[in-house]
């Protein structure tokens, strides 16, 4: 009986090499202030901080606002207005992990937006309310 030969065979180091660049890759996380840098270029505009205040709490016609699932406060655990399902602080200053995965911010401003605007929000109110939540410090 013959053994099986890959058609591409990879020696042990090549395997190493490529599990570890897949785990760097998955490990390394944006920041906050890296995603707003991104919202930032895609607006070619700087970011308002006030205007993301604004933004936040202002209703845009729709039956939500940001602060109905998130909170006046956005530094404190909210509650979704329709499942009171709770929901972690948003300003990253209170909660690490917001802002800093592409997929999920890419995600929840997609939805959320369309629950408070009716669109998908612009790269300049994404790149505001990310400077105003920046700047909530503790």
């Amino acid at each position: 009986m013959q053994s099986f030969k890959p058609v591409l065979p990879f020696s042990r180091r090549t395997a190493a090499l490529l599990a570890c660049a897949t785990f760097l890759s998955a490990a390394h996380a944006a920041t906050p202030a890296d995603t707003l840098a991104g919202f930032t270029t895609q607006a070619g505009t700087a970011a308002v901080a006030a205007r993301g205040q604004e933004f936040f709490t202002k209703n845009h016609g729709r039956e939500w606002t940001c602060s109905s699932c998130h909170g006046a406060v956005p530094t404190q655990t909210g509650k979704h207005a329709s499942t009171g399902k709770p929901i972690g602080p948003l300003a990253p200053a209170f909660n690490a992990e917001r802002f800093t995965d592409k997929a999920k911010i890419d995600k929840w401003f997609r939805r959320n937006c369309n629950d408070v605007v009716g669109r998908e929000c612009t790269p300049s109110e994404k790149a505001d309310l990310l400077s105003w939540l920046i700047s909530i410090k503790p």
